[in-house]
């Protein structure tokens, strides 16, 4: 019998150490998928929106440099109106914007 505990406490048991507890800690619990970003942010209807109800005066940069200057009156998916004083109102395609700001006051 006494041979038998000298050959137990001869034998390793496998213990954890102090690393692998701060390793358990650090790690994270499984998430689920993270869900895919919305299609829209409705950022540009915010704006359009906006823009409108301060009927403020804009310059529309076209995609070939053409500058041109009026205000939003209304705006759908693809196209938007520009009402521009003394010069025709334009239907603008948004495909063909590059870029569009404020106008600077006079």
């Amino acid at each position: 019998m006494f041979e038998e505990r000298r050959l137990e406490s001869l034998v390793r048991k496998p213990t954890r150490s102090a690393a692998g507890d701060v390793k358990e800690l650090n790690r994270r619990p499984p998430t689920a998928k993270k869900s895919t970003p919305p299609d829209q942010t409705n950022a540009e209807q915010f704006y359009y929106a906006k823009q409108m109800q301060g009927k403020t005066h804009m310059v529309v940069v076209l995609t070939d440099g053409e500058q041109l200057e009026g205000v939003i009156e209304w705006y759908d998916k693809d196209c938007l109106k520009l009402n521009r004083t003394g010069a025709p109102n334009l239907l603008l395609y948004k495909h063909c914007i590059k870029y569009m700001y404020k106008s600077e006051p006079e």
